[in-house]
């Protein structure tokens, strides 16, 4: 009799879990996109690169083309957080979620961005960066059709858990993992040597359905690339994981 008390207050306990878990989601105001801009500041990029980052961002999610991708899609509004990321549990979500529908909230997004200060500049864990990010997209007050991870560096994951793990357990929560590599020709401060890193990302970083690499050929071009992957994730045109220069 005890035994059946207990099975009916935990069935009944796994009945009201679900149904808050029901009445949350449908509280979450639903967008086209939750992405998230995952950012390498590691010490290999200086304080010129991060900057050169920041305003391809900024530029990139207030220009006319990403704009238009965001109004026509099914919703007209996707909801964003930039998070920089260097080395093992160096990892901060300098803007938070924001929804964009336009250029008024394209503008309040970036401008805070801008205006916040460098986080780290350690060594480079692209394995925290999604760990962090995965934790990001748990914990917000959206609810997208589709869930991104956007990851931008200039090196290989050189501390912390296996990026591969980390890719996987994003792949296992249904999101899908873009990269831009930025192809920084000056040694590694460390002195490892680097790995192709376009290949790198294709092998190792990305995952999901349609995921796709655009590489920068440097920081000057990051802005371009920057622009042609937002337009691409936002209006989503499903292939298999492919390569784009930037």
């Amino acid at each position: 009799m005890i035994f059946r008390r207990q099975a009916i207050r935990m069935a009944l306990g796994g009945i009201a879990a679900a149904a808050l878990a029901r009445a949350a989601s449908a509280q979450r105001a639903p967008v086209d996109l939750e992405l998230v801009l995952a950012v390498d500041v590691s010490r290999s990029i200086d304080e010129v690169e991060y900057d050169l980052q920041k305003s391809g961002y900024a530029q990139a999610l207030t220009s006319g083309p990403v704009l238009h991708a965001i109004r026509t899609g099914e919703i007209g509004a996707i909801a964003i957080a930039y998070v920089e990321w260097s080395g093992f549990m160096q990892q901060k979500t300098v803007t938070d979620w924001t929804m964009i529908r336009d250029r008024g909230d394209a503008d309040r997004f970036t401008q805070a961005m801008v205006a916040a200060p460098r986080s780290f500049a350690g060594y480079t864990s692209i394995s925290g960066g999604i760990d962090h990010s995965i934790g990001v997209l748990a914990s917000n007050p959206f609810q997208g059709k589709r869930r991104v991870i956007d990851v931008s560096g200039d090196g290989a994951n050189n501390q912390g858990r296996p990026v591969t793990q980390a890719r996987d357990a994003a792949l296992a929560e249904g999101i899908t993992i873009n990269g831009l590599p930025i192809i920084n020709e000056r040694p590694n401060p460390f002195g490892r040597v680097e790995p192709p890193l376009e290949e790198y990302y294709i092998e190792n970083v990305i995952c999901g359905e349609g995921a796709f690499v655009i590489r920068a050929d440097d920081f000057q071009s990051f802005g371009n690339a920057v622009m042609a992957k937002l337009i691409r994730e936002i209006a989503m045109t499903p292939t298999s994981a492919t390569s784009m220069l930037g």
